[in-house]
């Protein structure tokens, strides 16, 4: 008998060792690994360049706190701000620390200004920005938020896509809208470009801030460096995780140099976030991602992979009824059950899993070959054939 907790229910099945976008088991058997971690393993399991950064860093130094400075971070954040919208950079641990700490800047923001009653935070309902206390009542879910009262207050919700209920959410209190470009646990639904741009206007028209969570979408995922890159809009805040860490657990908030002026020292920290062994991960991963080529190749191969995935939907009409996404974040909505689905493509060695409105996630390896879509695609279509 397991002595962990049941707050998970586990397949039963685990892995020995992965390489690239391949899973093994004890005995041999190999997966095709189209989860990596959720969106986590962005160049695949054990990657060189990765395996080289750690190793280096391990024998140097691990951890050391953020009382000193620490140069590896600032070479990481340097290169992020290079390369986004971003003026500064806080480091963290994980996703939903990275939300956390956005919500905080904020509210923060309008209280350095000497607004503090601007202090509560818009949300789409049934959105997903991690599981604190706090950002479970953030995502507007009756489902991750049952068992866990008192309610946190301070988040006001709109339904994904109506315009007319989001204008009239907003009132003086509110201090930001805060969304996924594409909602991952929410279905893989993508938010418009069109859409993004609008929310942008609103938010300067209504002296709002708007914070893009990219945890999921973000560092590639979508075929840009960010998801709302498409969108050619500038956010205030940026919280991200996930594929910055390429399988380590990294997280970071960027933002303008405006609200980032009001996190002063005492406002905010971690312990681990920004510890050099993290940062040397994440240098890498940023490195391999930002290389000529890379996101160019995310962009091609995903684009045949998405037509591909409407390939088998034109002909297996009754069994998905849609191909979601951008990039490598892909959903395919069932008319089937999506967990019976999602066994039988484990019975024929395709890991993937799932996601609202009976939705599977595609999530694989930035770095994915070709060759290894065509056999995601040939193992979907026999799944697909068997239900005839």
């Amino acid at each position: 008998m397991s002595s962990l907790a049941k707050n998970y229910n586990r397949k039963k099945i685990s892995f020995l060792k992965g390489k690239g976008s391949f899973l093994y088991t004890k005995n041999g058997k190999k997966y095709l690994d189209f989860v990596q971690g959720i969106a986590v393993n962005s160049l695949g399991h054990t990657n060189p360049h990765l395996i080289k950064a750690i190793n280096n860093q391990s024998k140097k130094l691990w951890h050391v706190s953020n009382a000193f400075i620490i140069p590896e971070g600032e070479k990481l954040a340097k290169k992020l701000s290079k390369s986004t919208f971003a003026d500064k950079v806080i480091f963290q641990n994980s996703g939903t620390e990275a939300t956390e700490a956005a919500i905080k800047i904020a509210r923060r923001y309008f209280f350095s200004i000497g607004k503090p009653q601007k202090n509560r935070i818009l949300c789409v309902k049934n959105s997903f920005h991690g599981r604190t206390i706090a950002a479970i009542f953030a995502s507007g879910s009756k489902k991750m938020t049952e068992g866990f009262g008192p309610k946190v207050d301070g988040f006001d919700h709109f339904n994904f896509g109506d315009h007319k209920s989001l204008e009239k959410a907003i009132t003086k209190k509110t201090a930001a809208i805060m969304l996924e470009p594409i909602m991952g646990e929410g279905g893989i639904k993508v938010v418009p470009e069109w859409c993004l741009k609008e929310l942008r206007k609103l938010c300067n028209k209504k002296k709002i801030l708007l914070i893009i969570d990219e945890v999921q979408s973000g560092i590639g995922r979508s075929g840009k460096f960010f998801a709302f890159e498409y969108s050619n809009i500038k956010p205030d805040i940026v919280p991200i995780a996930k594929g910055i860490g390429g399988g380590y657990p990294l997280g970071a908030v960027l933002m303008t140099k405006k609200v980032a002026s009001s996190m002063i020292p005492g406002t905010h920290g971690s312990t681990f976030g920004g510890n050099p062994l993290a940062m040397a991960v994440g240098n890498a991963v940023i490195e391999q991602i930002l290389k000529k080529g890379f996101l160019k190749n995310v962009r091609n191969l995903s684009k045949y992979f998405l037509e591909e995935l409407n390939f088998l939907k034109d002909k297996f009409p009754k069994i998905i009824k849609e191909v979601r996404g951008k990039g490598f974040l892909i959903g395919l909505q069932l008319y089937k059950n999506q967990n019976v689905f999602i066994e039988n493509l484990m019975k024929k060695k395709l890991l993937t899993i799932r996601a609202a409105e009976n939705t599977i996630r595609i999530l694989p390896p930035l770095n994915v070959k070709k060759k290894e879509i065509d056999l995601a695609i040939k193992i979907l279509k026999k799944v697909c054939e068997s239900y005839k």
